[in-house]
């Protein structure tokens, strides 16, 4: 796992670039917001591929301990995927309601993840 920083108007975020899943519980979440905060940055973007696909099967309950150690942290998320392929209605109002919050947000690239992350 390779972890690029970016200062964005003077916003640090830093960019989750793996082949591999890196996020497999939350232990994983916690262990990549702590290498980001030790760079400075409280804001994360990863990528759909490097989450375990576990996660967005909400009846494992993954999704929601992974995401609450974000919120109880105070780290902003952006995660970049395609979407369109999931089709449970759940998981859509799930990611929907994220995207409302904006701590939590499931975008379709990184140049929309850094405009969202960047917002104050």
């Amino acid at each position: 796992m390779k972890i690029e920083l970016f200062d964005i108007d003077g916003i640090d975020i830093c960019e989750i670039v793996s082949n591999n899943i890196e996020i497999n519980n939350p232990q994983d979440a916690l262990d990549i917001m702590a290498n980001c905060a030790y760079q400075g940055s409280r804001k994360i973007i990863i990528y759909e591929k490097n989450i375990v696909p576990d996660f967005f099967d909400l009846k494992t309950g993954i999704a929601g301990e992974v995401l609450q150690k974000f919120s109880n942290y105070d780290v902003h998320l952006a995660i970049v995927g395609d979407y369109s392929k999931f089709s449970r209605k759940s998981l859509k109002d799930f990611i929907f309601e994220s995207n409302k919050t904006g701590r939590i947000n499931f975008v379709g690239s990184v140049d929309e993840a850094k405009k969202k992350l960047v917002r104050k």
